[in-house]
């Protein structure tokens, strides 16, 4: 191990920027859908190494900041390349149009996220230590570049390496205290514990930081053992729900020739028995993100068949896009990605319109519309300007269900930005749409997401997606009840009660801004000792 830690130190050039891009594509197989942990020691341990050989780089002060973010960078675009290319399917659903564009999913958005690991690595240099505090170094400013990569340019924080933690049932329930990027600053500590074992002139003090991570994941794993019950949830009196999941391909999904034929597949799939063969009495019916390939709510003859559907007293639940009357002087109203509520008269309850949207997605930056308009080139969702935020995060309120935090969609990606200002919610729910990425990795990640969600906040999470995964997850991440990826169905489950709220509700972003002050004046402390005993 240490012939092979000495190689990578010394390694110069484009060998040094090879092994930075492959250590960082081995760390996306911690990602789900595969979930293999050992892999983050495999990437990070490396990258510590790299970061070691950059100790001594040019004459200048300042080279080996400069060798540490470029090491941060290639190390950053093999992890983003290898996480993120299924988002590269999403320009094939029509690809006569955005074909064209692939490698700007594929490789341009993984280049620019690069520059966030690349910043934290050069800050993790910054303070970097010729001993074991060096781990404290790297945890600090990769959790630093994280926390900025989940809120700048309106944020992005996928498969961000606290999920490496998040997707194991016992692990993930740490995240109750101290949220994703709690998680976040212990997977890299843990992961990058064994590089210590090159250091230290007795085994002991090789050993001491690699033992740490071994008992901390160990204390992780019982913490995680101890909160889940034994027992399963208690569940909400008098609610039966029954999500629908049609795996429409997305080319048909938003094809207004299609109109007649979803509507009557949505009708039909949510009306057939369970799959135990009974025909339960749904109260809620959950149908997924933008649903329609028309205006819904403008569509007398659409609601008339819902209300057909629904039984007295039950409600549906639905994605539909909405567009509001238009102003004076305009010729169209603004659209909304929007989740509306209807009774069994075909009335429209009520609506939460999406807060967050996704950039280029369902809206072009301002600054760009003019300019991507003039190259006769449009964004994917076929909507007039794109669709309009809504100015706030607002409590749904559904008959029959508690007080419910809707999300859309790559919404619940975000942690502690679901829940809207004012008392807390009793639910999560989430509709969204991945038929855009089709069988690969990038729907599992959403799923995984969402999971954590559930946990960071101690409440149940529903969710209903077109392609999959939909699901019913109880406060504590255990999976309910779920239909898989590509699959056509329902899923009928009552409703799990929601847990008192966790503490990272309470204290999740004063414990994050602790725990990185103390690890910076800690830090700080070290270096200078270190320096005044050459």
């Amino acid at each position: 191990m240490r012939r092979l830690g000495d190689r990578v130190i010394l390694a110069r050039g484009w060998r040094r920027w090879l092994l930075a891009f492959a250590v960082g594509a081995i760390g996306a197989l911690a990602m789900p859908p595969f979930g293999f942990l050992p892999a983050l020691v495999l990437s990070l341990t490396p990258a510590i190494w790299l970061l070691d050989g950059t100790v001594k780089d040019g004459p200048s002060r300042w080279a080996p900041f400069k060798s540490a973010a470029l090491v941060g960078w290639f190390w950053g675009l093999g992890y983003f390349v290898a996480g993120l290319w299924w988002l590269g399917a999403a320009f094939l659903v029509e690809a006569d149009q955005f074909a064209w564009a692939m490698p700007f999913g594929v490789l341009g958005l993984p280049a620019l996220l690069a520059f966030f690991p690349a910043s934290g690595f050069a800050l993790a240099r910054l303070f970097w230590l010729p001993d074991a505090w060096r781990i404290i170094a790297f945890a600090f400013g990769m959790t630093v570049s994280e926390f900025l990569r989940g809120h700048l340019f309106t944020g992005f924080p996928w498969n961000n390496p606290g999920l490496a933690l998040g997707q194991n049932l016992w692990l993930m329930q740490s995240a109750s205290l101290v949220g994703l990027y709690g998680l976040t600053f212990l997977s890299l500590m843990i992961g990058a514990a064994p590089a210590v074992l090159l250091t230290g002139k007795r085994t002991r003090a090789r050993w001491t930081a690699p033992g740490i991570a071994a008992a901390l994941l160990l204390g992780l794993a019982v913490f995680g053992f101890w909160r889940i019950p034994s027992e399963a949830s208690r569940t909400v009196e008098n609610v039966r729900l029954r999500i629908m999941q049609p795996n429409l391909p997305q080319d048909a999904k938003f094809n207004p020739r299609n109109r007649d034929a979803i509507m009557r597949r949505y009708l039909t799939l949510s009306a057939s028995p369970g799959r135990d063969g009974s025909i339960a009495a749904p109260t809620h019916i959950i149908w997924p993100e933008s649903a329609f390939p028309f205006l819904l709510h403008r569509d007398p003859g659409s609601l008339a068949q819902i209300a057909t559907l629904l039984d007295p007293g039950s409600v549906l639940v639905t994605g539909a896009a909405r567009m509001d009357d238009p102003l004076p002087g305009e010729a169209v109203g603004k659209f909304y990605n929007a989740i509306q509520v209807i009774d069994e008269k075909g009335t429209i309850l009520g609506a939460y319109d999406k807060v967050h949207l996704v950039p280029f997605g369902e809206y072009v930056p301002k600054f760009l519309d003019a300019l991507i308009r003039a190259a006769g080139l449009r964004q994917f969702v076929h909507i007039p300007g794109g669709f309009e935020p809504s100015e706030k995060r607002t409590t749904l309120s559904i008959p029959g269900l508690p007080p419910v935090a809707a999300t859309i969609c790559y919404e619940a990606i975000f942690p502690g930005e679901i829940l809207a200002e004012g008392p807390r919610p009793d639910l999560i729910l989430n509709v969204t749409n991945d038929a855009w990425f089709g069988q690969t990795p990038g729907p599992y990640q959403h799923f995984a997401q969402a999971r954590l969600r559930a946990v960071e906040e101690g409440l149940p999470l529903v969710r209903a997606a077109n392609t999959g995964i939909s699901a019913v997850v109880d406060p504590f991440g255990r999976i309910v009840d779920n239909l898989p990826l590509g699959v056509e169905g329902i899923i009928d489950s009552s409703l799990p009660v929601a847990e008192p709220s966790t503490l990272y509700r309470k204290w999740g972003r004063f414990s994050l801004t602790a725990t990185l002050m103390i690890c910076l004046m800690v830090l700080i402390v070290r270096q200078r000792r270190q320096s005044s005993f050459p």
